[in-house]
């Protein structure tokens, strides 16, 4: 039976400053990736375990590795994904903690994990949801040569996954706002510039801007062109639209 891993007077020290650089760094110029990298740096520190790793699902559902604190960790959480198998994969698809102190006797339960686990220096994980209410969007993993954390520290290691997760779904609905106002933005410029082509042509060619539309339109139709390319080579004078224009205000 291992012993539970106490935090290290070390570890302690760190808790708190930890927890404000991880709040500073989501208030900051956010950059995901160095966020979850240092992350699994401080979980090392802070939980004196032997490493950790990140898993979080794409814009597909699927897991993808997105951080590791060392090579050893980052080759053991490839292999999981690799074979489908293990206890990070259970933590995401339960949305519970997935504790094992001894990974050996696990063999029935992830016979590859814990074959590979065995080699690459490993003998316990902790695998924790990052989760908030229902959504679960991965899973934080801390490896262990020979011991296991107590309870201070899992709820430890679920605090940090916790501030991760918050960290992540605020990134992804700030990408998902920038999108949306990129649209928005797109969408209003695209109508200034539809606007300024109906203007140039009702002007040159004496029509009602309801006409010069439907020239507009006509053309784009009529050459399985964007809307938008043909309002900009009229705008430019790039394309010509004399033709159409005086064909008459019932050209569509």
């Amino acid at each position: 039976m291992r012993e539970p891993l106490e935090a290290t007077t070390a570890g302690e020290q760190l808790l708190a400053p930890v927890f404000v650089e991880l709040a500073d760094t989501l208030l900051a110029d956010f950059d995901l990736a160095e966020f979850l990298h240092t992350l699994t740096l401080r979980c090392v520190q802070v939980l004196a375990v032997d490493a950790a790793g990140i898993l979080l699902t794409d814009q597909t559902d699927h897991l993808r590795l997105v951080a590791a604190s060392t090579e050893r960790a980052r080759r053991l959480e490839q292999f999981q994904l690799q074979i489908d198998q293990g206890p990070c994969l259970d933590a995401f698809a339960t949305g519970q903690p997935v504790r094992s102190g001894d990974l050996a006797a696990e063999a029935d339960r992830w016979p590859d994990f814990a074959a590979a686990a065995a080699e690459h220096g490993f003998t316990a994980v902790h695998a924790l949801p990052m989760r908030l209410r229902e959504n679960t969007i991965g899973a934080l993993n801390l490896f262990t040569a020979d011991r296991t954390l107590d309870e201070a520290g899992q709820a430890t290691a679920q605090a940090m996954a916790d501030i991760a997760t918050i960290g992540i779904l605020s990134a992804r609905a700030a990408a998902r706002r920038d999108l949306l106002a990129g649209q928005l933005q797109t969408a209003l410029d695209t109508r200034v510039l539809i606007e300024q082509a109906k203007g140039v042509l009702a002007e040159r060619h004496q029509i009602t801007m309801e006409q010069a539309f439907s020239v507009l339109r006509g053309h784009a139709r009529g050459t399985s062109t964007r809307l938008t390319e043909v309002a900009t080579g009229v705008v430019t004078g790039a394309i010509d639209l004399s033709g159409l224009a005086a064909s008459g205000p019932g050209h569509t």
